[in-house]
């Protein structure tokens, strides 16, 4: 009988071969295949550098799944003799080249990109472009079925693609197993714990936060100066809280991304002075943008007792020693989505872990892990 799905193939973006080894690991051993789903793919460059696609083998009926990290710096090559580190404009092309080696041959293209690219160039305030809408436009183009992002910065730019496949996956289970797992004393009520968000644009994964732990929600209130533009964006004059008191609780600052750090630590110190106990930060990504050092003091003055990230962007072996740094590993969550949608089966309730959470969380209590 013919197979209602694809044979599966999972192509790695260089700069993700461990991330994608990890998962090939958990859908070998859920499916009993002694053979990796692995296909070898490379984007070669010549000096001047230029690339093309280059696929080892044939994905002729395959559903394809291609894992790319575009943020992942970590990845050079040469060009006119210089070693050049990636930027995202180059790992997007070069995901183009590849969908253009496949050629239109497989039977489902679909691209897991956990950091959308350009996602925070999602709307126009002014005479400017709308890359993250052009770039799901021009994946679509190319023959890519579906498209699975992690917290998206504005998820409303799906908007771009209405017929076609936009998932936004959230790493709430995990973030919550990571805080239970790797710090003491927790008590999950309204009474010891609070989620805040650091900015309005939050406040929806901080909703579902708070609804999962019956916790209280507060957030923050960015005051920019709109007179002025520093590094493309209005500057941030203050933070101003809007919420219940803090005073003796622990907080989770819940946000999407870490870029220089600077506003999470702001955020941070303004709690501290309402009398915060201890402050936990939940980011999907942490890119860092300008070093470690500012993260650095605000954990030795006591602001910050954690930030937990996670794995799907690239990490660098300095931030992974940091003492205040927890590492929250999806590879088995992005295994689990691969596996569910190479077999045409609905992911509702992997996106929806509501009753996963509290199931964790009250065997955490019964395990004398936590306190409710």
């Amino acid at each position: 009988m013919e197979e209602l799905f694809g044979k599966l193939s999972v192509i790695c973006m260089k700069g993700s071969e461990a991330f994608v080894g990890e998962v090939d690991n958990y859908i070998r051993a859920w499916r009993g295949s002694t053979e990796s789903f692995i296909v070898a793919a490379e984007c070669p460059r010549f000096g001047s550098g230029e690339g093309k696609g280059l696929l080892h083998e044939t994905l002729r009926g395959h559903d394809v799944y291609i894992i790319c990290d575009v943020f992942n710096y970590g990845v050079t090559y040469k060009m006119y003799g210089q070693t050049v580190p990636m930027s995202p404009d180059e790992h997007f092309a070069d995901l183009k080249r590849i969908i253009g080696a496949i050629g239109g041959k497989a039977r489902r293209i679909n691209v897991i990109m956990p950091m959308l690219y350009e996602g925070r160039q999602h709307k126009r305030s002014a005479r400017e472009s709308l890359d993250c809408a052009m770039a799901l436009q021009e994946l679509t183009s190319l023959g890519v079925t579906n498209i699975l992002t992690f917290d998206a910065h504005d998820a409303r730019v799906q908007n771009a693609i209405p017929l076609n496949g936009f998932e936004n996956v959230r790493a709430t289970y995990q973030m919550i197993k990571a805080l239970i797992k790797n710090v003491d004393g927790l008590v999950l009520n309204r009474d010891n714990l609070t989620i805040v968000s650091p900015d309005e644009g939050g406040m929806s994964r901080c909703i579902y936060y708070s609804s999962v732990l019956k916790l209280d929600l507060g957030m923050f209130y960015k005051r920019r100066n709109y007179a002025k533009i520093v590094n493309g964006r209005n500057p941030i004059e203050a933070h101003e809280y809007l919420g219940q008191s803090v005073e003796g609780k622990d907080v989770i600052i819940v946000d999407d991304m870490i870029s220089s750090g600077d506003s999470v630590i702001e955020v941070a110190e303004k709690l501290k002075e309402k009398g915060a106990r201890r402050i936990f930060v939940f980011a999907t990504f942490g890119l860092f943008c300008n070093g470690l050092q500012n993260i650095d003091e605000a954990y030795s003055k006591g602001v910050i007792d954690r930030i937990f990230t996670t794995n799907l962007i690239y990490r660098t072996d300095e931030l992974k020693a940091r003492p205040w740094y927890c590492e929250v590993n999806m590879c088995k969550y992005v295994a689990l989505l691969i596996d569910t949608l190479n077999h045409d089966d609905s992911i509702s309730t992997l996106l929806n872990p509501a009753e996963k959470i509290r199931s964790y969380v009250d065997n955490a209590t019964a395990a004398g892990r936590i306190k409710q």
